[in-house]
């Protein structure tokens, strides 16, 4: 909704990962240059770890985008909640393979003969696992084993590994000293820092069309960065409600106070309430309150004035829905004409 009113050509700040909105940090950036450090070795596993949205499924479909798809077939597991009798399967399946029905002895045999068909077609095959933390020591140890898929000269499956911090501790355990060996590169991924989040801002603002409405102070950049300690999920979330607020409200300036708004928004949604604290306050007297506790006439002032904003906004809202019901209606009576 907040597209139209700033001027934007997209939604600059939406959840799902989009290569598009990629901005290269300076992590980032290290990321990446592991990843295609690995994808040159076309053997071996490269393990990327990272907070809870730090941004590797962004960084991996980046990378998809830039592969040759002429000489690499890249495929993504994105369910890993799973056994190591379930593994075979979704691999089989993430190739366009027969799956149903079928022993494991026969998954391992399709899966070897379309490795090999590739490996005759001049391509190579890529496998990423995504959420990789949640993966038990048994599945990890089928997936090394696809591994010994190769030919005389060269292995036929390269595998991505990409999961939280604590996947750092299963590839420790002592069962996966064998993997282990066949790692060939690991990166972590850390979160932005006050600059970045600045620029990381910016760049997605840029990217969907943004003319500098709504401005934004730095001292609004800097809160943003402390609310959420620079990862880029986490920054979507509060950006995307703050311009959205600021659509309600009719803001074209965001400082300080908009995005203090917006995290005590996020605070009542999400934090249990003090029960000891509102008992307390219900044993006081309203003699024993004290009057500055009561809103001043500023404040009144000022929350009147935002809710005649919002009420305004909401009006604009509904007569652009009203717009383009009316237009679907035009368009529905010149279609049956």
């Amino acid at each position: 909704m907040y597209e139209s009113f700033y001027g934007l050509s997209a939604k600059p700040f939406q959840l799902k990962p989009d290569p598009s909105f990629f901005y290269g940090s300076k992590g980032h950036k290290r990321a990446m240059a592991y990843l295609e450090y690995g994808l040159s070795q076309g053997e071996g596993f490269i393990v990327l770890t990272g907070e809870v949205g730090a941004g590797k499924t962004t960084l991996m479909r980046n990378l998809f985008r830039r592969l040759e798809s002429d000489k690499i077939v890249a495929v993504q597991i994105v369910n890993t909640h799973i056994d190591s009798n379930d593994i075979l399967t979704l691999v089989a399946a993430a190739f366009g393979l027969p799956y149903a029905k079928t022993s494991k002895a026969a998954l391992l045999l399709e899966i070897e003969q379309f490795l090999q068909r590739c490996d005759r077609q001049g391509k190579r095959v890529l496998l990423v696992v995504d959420e990789a933390q949640n993966l038990t020591s048994e599945t990890l140890e089928e997936l090394r084993m696809l591994s010994n898929f190769q030919t005389e000269n060269a292995p036929l499956l390269q595998t991505f590994l990409l999961g939280q911090p604590e996947f750092k501790k299963t590839l420790l355990n002592q069962k996966m000293q064998q993997l282990r060996q066949r790692v060939i590169a690991t990166y972590h991924l850390g979160p932005l820092d006050e600059q970045e989040t600045k620029a990381y801002i910016e760049h997605r603002l840029k990217t969907a069309g943004w003319q500098n409405d709504p401005a934004i102070e730095d001292n609004a950049f800097r809160l943003i960065h402390l609310s959420t300690g620079g990862i880029p999920r986490k920054i979507n979330l509060l950006c995307d409600r703050m311009f959205m607020m600021g659509c309600l409200e009719e803001l074209h300036h965001f400082g300080e106070d908009a995005v203090k708004i917006v995290v005590n928004d996020f605070q009542q949604e999400f934090d249990s309430p003090n029960v000891e604290t509102e008992t307390n306050m219900t044993k006081q007297s309203v003699t024993d309150v004290q009057v500055d506790s009561y809103p001043a006439k500023a404040d009144l002032e000022k929350m009147e004035s935002r809710l005649v904003r919002m009420e305004k906004s909401v009006l604009f809202v509904l007569d652009l829905l009203k717009q383009n019901l009316s237009f679907g209606n035009a368009k529905n009576d010149f279609n049956k004409r």
